[in-house]
C-alpha cells in the first residue's frame, strides 16, 4: 500500500530540487505537478504495480486534492492549508509532526494525516511566523502569530515542547457572527439582545468574562455592531481578531513582539496609552491578561465611556479578583482598596459567558456593577441563566431577575425611559 504522505513528500522534494522552480508562477507550478504525476503513472506501469494502482485508482476529485496537497507542500503550509480550508474545523492542535487533533462542532477528533517529518513541520512554522514579522527558534521557542486568513496561532518548539513542534490554531469565521445568529444558537434571547443594545448605545462600560473558548470574542464582535457608525473607535489586540463592520472611523492596533534583530516590543499597555492621544470615542481592548488592566480601567475612568473588553475568569466575581491580581503585577504598591474602587468606578456591566458540557456557548449572567461597598465590589444581577427542569446539559435560558436596574442615568440621557 502506497503511503500518500510519503508520495506527496517525494514529489514535492523532486520538484523543489529543480533549479527553475523559484522562477515558476503558481500556475506553472500547478502544471508541473500535473505533468510529474502523469510521468510517475507512466513509469509505474511496468515498474511498480502498487504505485500504478494508487495513481490510477483515484477519481477526478481525489486527483485534484492530491495535486493541491503537493502544491501546498511546496508553496503553502502543507496540511495546515488543507485544515484551514475546511470551514467546519474551528481549532487545529498539532502535537508534533505525526499527531494532529481538530475540533469540529465542539467535538475533538484525531486527524488521520500527518506531516512528513519534524523538519517539514518546522519549515512550515518558520514560513508563516516570518510572514507575520516574528521569529521562533531555540532562543525564542514560544511565539504568537496570525495567519493570512486571520487565524490565531501559538507555537512552542523543543526543548520546551518535549514531543517536537506544537502548533495550536484558533480559526475565525470569515463572516462575523451577528447578534441574530447568537439568538438562533440560543446564546441569548431577543430581550437580552435589546437590553445589551441599549447599554452599548448609552455608552456603558462593558466587560465580558469567561473561560477559554467560551465565546468572549464572538460576543464582543456582536456587541460592537451596536456602536453608532458616526463614532471613532480604536481596537487594541494581541492579534487582530475582531471583525468590526459599519464603522468608517476605525483604527485597529496590534501588539508587536521583540525579536533577535532588536525590534522594540510594543505591548498592549503601550497601545492603550497612545490610543488616548488619538481622540477615541470608544476603546475596545480585545483581552486583558496583565498589567494593562490598570491602563484600561483608567481609560474608562477618564471620559472614554462605552469601552469594551474581555478577560479569562470562571465567574463575574472571579473576574474582579483576577483584575486585582493583574493590576498588582504592574503596580505592586497600590492599596487593594484603591484598586477595587478603580474597578468599581470603571466598569458598569459585567457579562459572564460559558461553554457548557454539551459544547454550547451561552451567557450565564449579566450584572450591573453597583459600586464599592464594605470592602468589596457589589453586583446587581439583571439576567441569570436558569436550567430547564429536566436538568439536561445546556437546556435553559437567560431570565430577567426581579432586580431593578439602578444606574439608569446614561439611559435617560439617551432618551430611554422606563424599564430596561
Amino acid at each position: 500500500m502506497i503511503d500518500r504522505s510519503q508520495f506527496i513528500a517525494e514529489i514535492a522534494s523532486n520538484l523543489q530540487s529543480q533549479p527553475h522552480l523559484l522562477g515558476m508562477s503558481n500556475e506553472q507550478l500547478q502544471q508541473a505537478i500535473v505533468m510529474k504525476i502523469d510521468q510517475e503513472k507512466t513509469t509505474a506501469t511496468s515498474t511498480d504495480h502498487q504505485r500504478y494502482c494508487f495513481l490510477t485508482g483515484m477519481n477526478y476529485r481525489e486527483r485534484a486534492v492530491l495535486e493541491t496537497d503537493i502544491f501546498n507542500s511546496i508553496r503553502g503550509l502543507s496540511l495546515i492549508d488543507k485544515l484551514i480550508a475546511d470551514s467546519e474545523i474551528t481549532e487545529i492542535m498539532i502535537n508534533g509532526y505525526n499527531k494532529i487533533f481538530i475540533e469540529k462542532r465542539g467535538q475533538l477528533y484525531r486527524y488521520p494525516e500527518s506531516f512528513e517529518s519534524p523538519e517539514k513541520l518546522l519549515s512550515i512554522i518558520t514560513k508563516f511566523v516570518s510572514k507575520a514579522g516574528r521569529s521562533v527558534n531555540i532562543s525564542n521557542p514560544i511565539v504568537d502569530a496570525r495567519l493570512a486568513d486571520g487565524s490565531r496561532v501559538n507555537v512552542v518548539l523543543a526543548p520546551i515542547a518535549i514531543e517536537g513542534p506544537i502548533v495550536t490554531i484558533r480559526k475565525f469565521s470569515k463572516k462575523a457572527i451577528t447578534v441574530k445568529k447568537l439568538i438562533e444558537y440560543g446564546s441569548l434571547t431577543d430581550e437580552v439582545a435589546e437590553f445589551l443594545q441599549k447599554l452599548v448605545k448609552a455608552k456603558y462600560n462593558i466587560f465580558i468574562c469567561g473561560g477559554t473558548g467560551s465565546g468572549k470574542t464572538t460576543l464582543l464582535n456582536a456587541l460592537s455592531s451596536f456602536i453608532p457608525a458616526t463614532e471613532r473607535l480604536i481596537t487594541i489586540e494581541d492579534s487582530v481578531e475582531l471583525q468590526i463592520r459599519g464603522i468608517e472611523n476605525l483604527v485597529q492596533l496590534e501588539v508587536r513582539n521583540s525579536n533577535l534583530t532588536e525590534v522594540k516590543e510594543i505591548t498592549i499597555r503601550d497601545l492603550i496609552k497612545t490610543s488616548l492621544r488619538m481622540r477615541p470615542e470608544r476603546i475596545i481592548v480585545g483581552e486583558v491578561r496583565g498589567a494593562e488592566a490598570l491602563d484600561m480601567l483608567q481609560a474608562m475612568n477618564t471620559g472614554h465611556e462605552g469601552s469594551l473588553s474581555t478577560g479569562h475568569a470562571n465567574s463575574s466575581t472571579d473576574m474582579f479578583s483576577r483584575l486585582e491580581t493583574m493590576i498588582l503585577s504592574g503596580a505592586p504598591g497600590l492599596p487593594l482598596k484603591a484598586i477595587r474602587q478603580q474597578i468599581a468606578a470603571a466598569l458598569d456591566i459585567i457579562i459572564f459567558i460559558s461553554r457548557l458540557p454539551d459544547h454550547s456557548r451561552k451567557i450565564l449572567e449579566i450584572s450591573e456593577v453597583l459600586g464599592y461597598r464594605d470592602d468589596c465590589i457589589s453586583l446587581n444581577p439583571i439576567f441569570k441563566f436558569q436550567e430547564q427542569s429536566d436538568g439536561s446539559s445546556g437546556s435553559g435560558q437567560l431570565y430577567r431577575t426581579n432586580k431593578e436596574f439602578v444606574h439608569s442615568t446614561k439611559l435617560r440621557k439617551l432618551g430611554i425611559i422606563g424599564n430596561v
